[in-house]
């Protein structure tokens, strides 16, 4: 059984950050990257609103880079998942898909979240070319043209207020014939000029060429389609927090996100902290999670000092 002071869980932003700042700290890190090396960035358009990169970079190289930073003072890299954790005392057991077995002193949890999509396969086919699910990060693509929102919450109405400074039209394809976002969430939007809602309307398919999306068919809840004519189409029906190893053994909110302790990413579990999306259903950008995988690399260099 193999015993490490670090183990890093996730490879994100959050998870590469971590993993300099704890080979940094001579923690000698194991980073496991799970399913999606990279994170979600590896499956957007180019990257404008990272410190760093004045001229714009594309989310896989920009991850890579930060990939290799890590690797240069240390960190263990490993592909792989972690599919089963003990965290009831330290250290703690954790295993591997691969049916390898780690005691961890201290655990970093960077497992990120999940964008929900609709499952069309022609959104699957033009993910990165039109569609996306962070309006804040792909919106300025998009500046003075015609988009889509698909969704009914928070999230769709703050997403397609965004977008409605940003683009000349904003299209709110939504299922039901009402809003369900906050009264005062709701009163914004449909007083925007430039959002229309489409209501009790569903998507049935992507349409667009090698350029991208430049279309979206949609069917009523009578049954009439109709198609308009769009270049970005923002899937805007929430997260799913990748927190199911976790449900056992730490606090998670309502929502599913694991709930950290006061401003830092200490857990309800002594030695266990977390970073990035996983925790956080407010910004999810780049930029929070690398600064919250900085955090949590310090949280748990000062736990280690204090219990040495």
């Amino acid at each position: 059984m193999e015993h490490v002071r670090c183990l890093i869980i996730g490879s994100g932003p959050a998870g590469y950050t971590a993993a300099i700042y704890t080979s940094r700290a001579n923690l000698s890190p194991v980073v496991y990257e799970g399913l999606a090396p990279g994170g979600q960035l590896t499956m957007t358009t180019d990257i404008e609103n990272f410190p760093g990169y004045p001229d714009g970079v594309s989310g896989t190289a920009m991850m890579e880079e930060i990939r290799r930073q890590a690797l240069r003072f240390g960190a263990d890299i490993r592909s792989g998942l972690i599919v089963e954790a003990d965290l009831s005392q330290r250290p703690f057991t954790l295993a591997t898909d691969g049916g390898h077995t780690l005691k961890a002193d201290v655990l970093i949890v960077a497992t990120g979240a999940t964008a929900k999509y609709l499952g069309l396969p022609s959104e699957a086919m033009y993910m990165g070319q039109g569609v996306s699910a962070c309006a804040t990060c792909d919106g300025f693509f998009y500046r003075k043209q015609d988009v889509a929102v698909v969704g009914g919450g928070d999230t769709a109405c703050e997403d397609a207020l965004y977008l409605a400074g940003l683009c000349r039209k904003v299209y709110m394809v939504v299922r039901r014939n009402v809003l369900r976002a906050s009264k005062a969430m709701q009163e914004r939007v449909l007083a925007a000029p430039n959002i229309e809602a489409l209501w009790e309307h569903q998507v049935k398919e992507i349409l667009g060429d090698a350029n991208g999306v430049n279309a979206v068919r949609l069917v009523s809840a009578g049954g009439e389609e109709q198609t308009i004519a769009v270049t970005g189409f923002f899937v805007a029906i929430g997260h799913h927090p990748n927190t199911e190893l976790f449900k056992k053994w730490l606090k998670l909110d309502e929502q599913g996100y694991i709930v950290t302790e006061g401003k830092g990413t200490a857990t309800g579990v002594e030695g266990v902290f977390a970073c990035g999306d996983v925790q956080d259903p407010v910004y999810r950008q780049a930029i929070t999670a690398a600064g919250s995988g900085c955090m949590a690399a310090i949280d748990a260099e000062r736990f280690l000092l204090e219990k040495s």
